[in-house]
């Protein structure tokens, strides 16, 4: 990131990529100690937000990295298929590698985006999208993105369907850390929803 974009991007959305940020690491594979050391000094406030982190914190003090391990592999991965496809393809259309991966790909190259050359899943799993929001927010790849582009992004991309795959996530029969990482993931994603649509179209 330039000095030019440290300098623009405000400390509100600063804290916003952070915890999109936050979201893309944790689903993106299971936390090692140091991660889980660092979910339990979380604290929240009273909003529902708040409270979420707070709850995750609080799991996440009780929870061992192989338990976590476990876990992560029945919801994501699994014998043939993990209990939750966490993919923006399958949830609007019921199959893999569709439509909406193809749009993504076209936004991304537009964005200044590129796939990693050591990640061989589809980019419109929800731990690069997440991490794809950050990226926009802060100038990771060129300037910060301005908010309707980052507005016209996320409703496209996120708001389809990431607040359904949270609430899986939380209700998911496998899940105990990860159900309160969906609490936070549905918490956040309604925050964004609720501010982008209070700005200007």
């Amino acid at each position: 990131m330039t000095a030019a974009a440290e300098m623009t991007v405000a400390p509100e959305d600063r804290l916003r990529a952070d915890l999109y940020n936050f979201l893309g690491l944790m689903l993106s594979g299971p936390p090692d100690q140091m991660l889980l050391d660092q979910c339990a000094g979380l604290s929240g406030d009273e909003t529902e937000l708040g409270q979420a982190i707070a709850a995750l914190a609080r799991v996440a003090k009780a929870s061992k990295p192989r338990r976590v391990q476990s876990e992560f592999n029945a919801l994501f991965i699994g014998v043939g298929r993990g209990e939750l496809l966490p993919y923006a393809s399958y949830y609007l259309t019921g199959f893999l590698n569709e439509k909406p991966l193809a749009q993504l790909r076209t936004d991304m190259v537009a964005q200044g985006m590129t796939r990693s050359e050591n990640v061989f899943e589809p980019e419109d799993n929800i731990a690069s999208l997440m991490e794809m929001m950050a990226a926009m927010i802060v100038g990771r790849f060129r300037d910060p993105a301005p908010l309707e582009a980052q507005k016209a992004f996320f409703n496209k991309h996120i708001a389809p369907w990431a607040g359904h795959f949270f609430a899986d996530l939380e209700a998911a029969r496998n899940s105990v850390l990860y159900a309160s990482l969906g609490s936070v993931g549905n918490a956040f994603i309604e925050i964004e929803r609720e501010a982008f649509r209070m700005t200007a179209a």
